[in-house]
């Protein structure tokens, strides 16, 4: 079974970074795409981020591990590898390699997830982690306390996430959105785990966009429906939220 450490070091070469091209330390946005793997949308979430003076990180699950688009789709969409717990290891992971980095702030970094990668930020801040859980041997060897935000795109909350009610452990400021005419999931149900999390003591925000699930991905496929004005706004509030983080106080 992995470490952290072995599951960054696997992960690392896939990882795209996107920031000011200097040395000095600065926030860090960590970026989990969905179930389909790396689209065009991710990398316009991190040129904002980077125009907002953080650096962003793109993690592939993906390419390090062999797979293609196609075999994820298969695979990971259907359910029947690296569901939520699993990839919480890597947002575990990633939280772990990008916090060491000289040129990040360690205590100030937000997740961000699409889809997939939202439901494995919720598994990474939900979990017990003790020995061998979320598919790695030392889980708990990372902070969550230098995660001040997170933002939820659509994440899958479904049938397959039996944990969407468990409390979180780990209570950062979070933005998520909630896609109106979302095939995986009714705004009722997305409302009720939202209120779960707020409960637990999170300061969240619901956004509720008129769309589809993956309505800022372009060339989203049926029944998801790519729709250039919601996208702008999700950029501009994943864009708010880092500006918010940022300037707050620490905790």
């Amino acid at each position: 079974m992995q470490t952290l450490a072995d599951r960054w070091t696997q992960l690392e070469p896939g990882v795209t970074v996107v920031g000011p091209d200097d040395d000095r330390p600065r926030p860090a946005a960590i970026l989990f795409h969905g179930c389909g793997g790396l689209r065009g949308h991710l990398p316009r979430y991190a040129e904002a981020a980077k125009a907002a003076g953080w650096r962003a990180f793109i993690v592939d699950s993906y390419g390090p591990r062999g797979w293609s688009r196609e075999y994820a789709l298969a695979t990971v969409c259907t359910g029947l590898r690296l569901r939520g717990d699993k990839r919480a290891g890597d947002v575990l992971a990633s939280l772990h390699g990008v916090a060491q980095r000289a040129d990040v702030i360690p205590d100030k970094i937000v997740l961000a997830g699409w889809s997939h990668g939202g439901w494995g930020i919720m598994e990474a801040m939900s979990s017990e982690r003790r020995l061998g859980m979320l598919g790695l041997a030392d889980p708990g060897a990372v902070s969550l306390k230098g995660v001040i935000g997170a933002y939820l795109a659509y994440p899958y909350i479904g049938i397959a996430a039996l944990n969407r009610m468990r409390p979180w452990k780990h209570c950062p400021r979070t933005l998520a959105v909630v896609s109106r005419t979302d095939h995986l999931t009714t705004v009722r149900n997305a409302e009720r785990v939202m209120t779960m999390v707020r409960d637990c003591g999170a300061d969240i925000e619901t956004w509720i966009a008129e769309g589809t699930h993956a309505f800022d991905e372009p060339g989203a496929v049926r029944p998801m429906v790519y729709h250039p004005q919601l996208a702008d706004e999700a950029v501009g509030r994943f864009s708010a939220l880092l500006n918010d983080v940022a300037a707050a106080p620490p905790v």
